[in-house]
């Protein structure tokens, strides 16, 4: 599976992530996607709206500047977008992250 993927839309100002983490819940396989510019940014979605949606884009899109980081990002950090809870990343042993 491609580990490097371009959101159709903006996630907090931002389109490039990494998925880092293969995670099996209640029956049902998720991933765990970080923001390539900021580790702050992070999701977790199914199987199904990161494969079978048009939401995501396998690989990353070659993007202006301004399409790959836009003022949604600016208003994220200032504090003018509420930020959620900033979920711990703990890559699994199988990630192609874990370097240990």
């Amino acid at each position: 599976m491609e580990i490097f993927w371009t959101s159709n839309k903006s996630i907090n100002g931002l389109r490039h992530f990494v998925l880092v983490n293969k995670i099996c819940e209640k029956d049902q396989i998720k991933f765990l996607m970080v923001s390539v510019i900021d580790v702050e940014i992070s999701l977790k979605i199914s199987n199904e709206e990161l494969i079978n949606s048009e939401k995501w884009n396998e690989g990353w899109l070659n993007l202006t500047k301004s399409e790959s980081i836009t003022k949604d990002y600016l208003d994220y950090k200032s504090g003018n977008i509420i930020k959620k809870e900033i979920i711990k990343i703990f890559v699994n042993n199988n990630s192609l992250f874990n370097i240990s």
